[in-house]
């Protein structure tokens, strides 16, 4: 009697864990689910590229890369910089991003190597930079006792960054300091140039409303912009203090 009372436990068991099992399956085979995003392709310069563009995820292919939650989207441009980038073929002004890309003015992180245009900003930054006779930094110190607080909540590490910038110089020189600094080299991507965007997701910032005469006006507000204010840091003291 016992004998059949156990494999009537043990059968009943099976039966309920295969239901359990089945429900499971159900769970997790929902239709209409989304799928997860493919892996990304690990950084890859292209050896065309004046400023170390990325040669798979760069202006002409981001729109098959958007609205990944792996993924730190970045404009590194300025809303309105002093730089004459006009005399390049560029524009000074930041006229249309990319939805979803957050803008964080690369002058603002840092300060700049010397540009091929006049008028580069010359204002606070969070560090400054020196370079070696090759180009690369050779030390990067904070201006600021928040500018590593900044940096690491700007600029996530647990995340894939991508960089844009309007000719891909800003871009290039974020990238290098975050890989300087100790970021993960295989998350930082350059994908360069938004003057050449012509993709479907152009967030446009110059508008022109009715009742305008005519004039652009810059609609800021559309952006998500990270606006730091530096009067309300603390510098770090300098030796002598």
């Amino acid at each position: 009697m016992k004998r059949i009372f156990l494999f009537t436990v043990i059968a009943a068991t099976l039966c309920l864990y295969a239901v359990l099992s089945a429900c499971a399956s159900a769970r997790i085979s929902v239709p209409g689910a989304l799928p997860s995003p493919a892996a990304l392709p690990l950084p890859e310069i292209d050896g065309n590229s004046l400023f170390g563009v990325d040669k798979n995820i760069n202006i002409d292919t981001i729109d098959n890369f958007l609205g990944r939650n792996d993924v730190a989207y970045i404009d590194v441009r300025m809303l309105f910089d002093s730089a004459d980038f006009g005399a390049i073929g560029g524009e000074s002004e930041l006229n249309r991003t990319i939805h979803g890309f957050r803008i964080i003015p690369y002058p603002y992180i840092a300060t700049l190597p010397q540009l091929p245009v006049s008028g580069a900003y010359e204002g606070p930054s969070l560090f400054t930079l020196t370079w070696d006779e090759t180009g690369s930094i050779a030390s990067a110190t904070p201006n600021f006792i928040e500018s590593e607080i900044i940096l690491n909540e700007l600029f996530p590490r647990d995340k894939a960054i991508f960089l844009m910038c309007g000719g891909g110089g800003y871009s290039g020189m974020m990238k290098s300091l975050l890989a300087y600094l100790g970021w993960n080299e295989n998350l930082l991507y350059n994908i360069g140039a938004n003057w050449t965007y012509t993709g479907n997701n152009a967030l446009e910032l110059a508008a022109y409303p009715d009742g305008a005469s005519g004039d652009k006006i810059y609609a800021t507000w559309r952006a998500d912009y990270a606006y730091i204010d530096f009067s309300r840091l603390h510098p770090v003291a300098g030796d002598d203090e």
